[in-house]
Formats: C-alpha cells, sequence, structure tokens
C-alpha cells in the first residue's frame, strides 16, 4: 500500500513541481488549495488543471477570506504589486499565509491518516518571506509532533519541504524530467482571468530567469 501525503497546491510553479516530486516518491498524492480572497483566482483554476494532470487521488479548496485583515498586495487591492525588484521582505508577503496553509494541511493529513505533508517553499524566497526559511519548517514540524494525536500515538509528522535549497532553474529542471507540463501553472501576482502573466512583478521576474537559465523555452502565457 502507497502512503498518502497532503500537498500543497497553489497552481503555480514551485508547488506543482512538488506535486510531481511527491508522485514520483510513490505517494498517494491529496492536494490542498487555499482560496484566500488573493487578487486573482486563476491560479485555482491552475492548481485544479495540475492536480488532474498529474493524477491527484483528490484535491480539495478550502474557502478562508485573508482579504478581511489585508495587508498584504496580494489581499488589499490598495496596495499595488510593485513592478520594481523588492527590497527586504516584499508587499506581496501574506502574513501567516504558509502556517494558515500547513495548519489545514495538518488537519486533513490527520483525517486521512498521512504521515507526510508537502510544500513548494525555496531559496528564492527565503530572503524575503519569513515563512520559507528551513527554520519555520523545522519549527513547523516540532509543533506539529506536539499537537496531534497522531504524533502522540506514535505516527510522528514529516513537512517535506524538496525545494527549499534549489533555484529556480534547477527546480524547473527538475519537473521537467518529471514531465511535468507548466504551460498548465500560474505564477504571477498580478494574473489575469486568463491566467496570462504580467511579466513584470517578482514572481515573473524568478519564473523567466529560471527557464531561461534551464535552457528551456518559457511556456507561460503573457499578457502582452
Amino acid at each position: 500500500m502507497k502512503n498518502k501525503a497532503v500537498v500543497l497546491l497553489s497552481g503555480g510553479l514551485d508547488s506543482s513541481t512538488v506535486l510531481a516530486i511527491a508522485k514520483e516518491q510513490g505517494y498517494e498524492c491529496y492536494c490542498l488549495s487555499l482560496d484566500y480572497h488573493q487578487r486573482h483566482s486563476s491560479e485555482l483554476q491552475a492548481a485544479k488543471n495540475v492536480a488532474q494532470n498529474l493524477n491527484a487521488n483528490e484535491h480539495k479548496t478550502v474557502h478562508l477570506d485573508l482579504s478581511l485583515f489585508g495587508g498584504s498586495a496580494l489581499t488589499d487591492k490598495n496596495i499595488a504589486v510593485p513592478i520594481e525588484p523588492s527590497k527586504g521582505i516584499p508587499v506581496t508577503y501574506v502574513p501567516a499565509r504558509n502556517t494558515i496553509m500547513l495548519s489545514l494541511a495538518l488537519a486533513w493529513a490527520e483525517v486521512i491518516e498521512a504521515q507526510d505533508i508537502f510544500i513548494g517553499v525555496n531559496s528564492l524566497d527565503y530572503s524575503g518571506y519569513p515563512d520559507c526559511r528551513s527554520e519555520y519548517i523545522s519549527a513547523f514540524q516540532n509543533m506539529a509532533n506536539l499537537a496531534t494525536k497522531s504524533a502522540v500515538e506514535g505516527k510522528e509528522i514529516k513537512i517535506h519541504a524538496p525545494l527549499i535549497n534549489m533555484t529556480k532553474n534547477q527546480i524547473i529542471q527538475t519537473g521537467v524530467a518529471l514531465g511535468l507540463d507548466y504551460g498548465l501553472t500560474v505564477s504571477c501576482y498580478n494574473a489575469d482571468d486568463f491566467g496570462r502573466a504580467c511579466g513584470s512583478c517578482d514572481s515573473c521576474r524568478f519564473r523567466k530567469e529560471g527557464f531561461y537559465l534551464a535552457g528551456i523555452p518559457d511556456p507561460t502565457k503573457y499578457q502582452i
């Protein structure tokens, strides 16, 4: 019998690669997306497409309105998505988003008796987003094994972050080797309703550079 894993799936390049990795490692994959009233919903459709394309066992979307708090360019339309390279923690950081998503994944993992959770944090986010650091992943794993019935009964939870020390081009090369169709993914912070990327935000720049350095044609659909 295959082991079950909950895979956090945003529909972007990184989380989709993580799903491909988890599948390659032989897990039954239960994908979890979060509709947090982000700036656009096209990434949620991308997540659905990727989950279907990679034959995930199940895909659920949780609806949680983080725009009630705002505080991020992705949840507050009064804060513009920057088109210049950001310094420090960018305004696209969504307060506590990874903690919220990992907590939801942890809840579902307990219900389906999965001991493995996959998340697509990586080194390119390390300097900007505090909840993408390896120290954070380790701390959440420790908390998960203190807070859950399954762990107390001896079934410990492991948080997998296979991309954390990889560059974007290494991530892309990995996904292509696993047969992932990156044309299905949406990474842009400011994509339109059709999933077409703006080409100017931090996420678009990282993605473009990744394909260029990987020597792989960029399948991204752009608005212009």
